[in-house]
């Protein structure tokens, strides 16, 4: 774990979360696609960008390795499950109208994974913790009562997004290498698909307007070059900087949301997006203390 922050790290993190804060107007440029169809094409082409990667780092041998493991393939399948169903819930909600509850979702996931790591892996939270865990449950659940149904979208994009990190770390293969697995998995079927939409004439990719094919294929980069270039900087980075820093994604979404896509920002989110902001505030605090402290143990030994 590191101790310190490097500035290419600073470099690496900053970049992915702003390309990553600017992907709903790139998905919403698609909004007249089905959203399957800009899910198999977001695998498909982030394949080669993740192979190309690969080759140019001479990192294929651990690759090659987990291809031989029948217990690291399942463990793949699990996460290339779940970030495809990830993917798929976002492209969706950008899609239809609904990037607050993504922004929303993605503000959740960082508290949500700390609940994850008390319950699955008995990791014990100090009092700041636990306040936060409560706010961002309060928020959602005022936001349940005053809409009259729980905001699916965010808790899907919560959960799905928590699992997979969770499930991750059980991954035995680096973050660049564990990608690619994921994607050569979902190539069958996302290839599978293409075909299928083809042959019923309703594929918009070659067979529909230059922009479509170009922001079909254009999905291979948005999506393979912010996770690498995330997964290089929280390598040198703290984790407490990390902690910090993935709030830039969704508050660009966020502001994406309300006034580039002009949703609705009613009394309901008013109240709820300032409770879970209060929520961060309280986890990010806790998260520097949990920094700090580990540095001076350090010293001390």
């Amino acid at each position: 774990m590191n101790d310190t922050d490097h500035p290419r790290g600073f470099g690496f993190a900053i970049s992915a979360y702003v390309l990553w804060g600017f992907l709903p107007i790139y998905m919403k440029a698609m909004s007249h696609l089905a959203p399957l169809e800009v899910l198999a094409h977001r695998v498909l082409w982030s394949l080669p960008i993740a192979a190309i990667v690969l080759l140019l780092l001479r990192r294929t041998a651990e690759l090659r390795a987990a291809l031989r493991s029948p217990r690291t393939l399942a463990m793949a399948g699990v996460t290339a499950t779940l970030i495809s169903v990830n993917w798929a819930i976002y492209i969706w909600a950008i899609m239809s109208g609904h990037a607050l509850d993504a922004a929303l979702g993605y503000y959740i996931n960082p508290i949500f994974s700390v609940l994850l790591g008390a319950v699955l892996l008995g990791e014990k939270l100090n009092r700041m913790k636990w306040c936060a865990i409560a706010l961002a449950t309060a928020a959602v659940g005022f936001l349940t009562v005053e809409n009259g149904e729980l905001p699916l979208v965010a808790v899907a994009l919560t959960v799905s997004w928590g699992f997979y990190a969770y499930f991750k770390k059980s991954l035995a293969i680096g973050p660049n290498q564990g990608f690619l697995l994921e994607v050569l998995l979902l190539a069958p079927p996302a290839a599978g698909y293409v075909i299928y939409q083809a042959f019923l004439g309703e594929s918009h990719f070659l067979a529909g307007t230059p922009q479509d094919t170009w922001l079909l294929l254009g999905c291979g980069v948005v999506t393979a070059v912010p996770l690498m270039l995330y997964a290089n900087g929280a390598k040198l980075l703290r984790l407490s900087t990390i902690g910090m820093l993935q709030y830039i994604a969704p508050t660009m979404i966020f502001l994406v949301a309300v006034f580039v896509f002009q949703e609705p920002f009613g009394e309901a989110r008013r109240i709820a997006f300032p409770i879970i902001w209060l929520a961060l505030c309280l986890y990010s605090v806790s998260l520097f203390q949990d920094s700090r402290a580990r540095r001076i143990t350090a010293r001390m030994q």
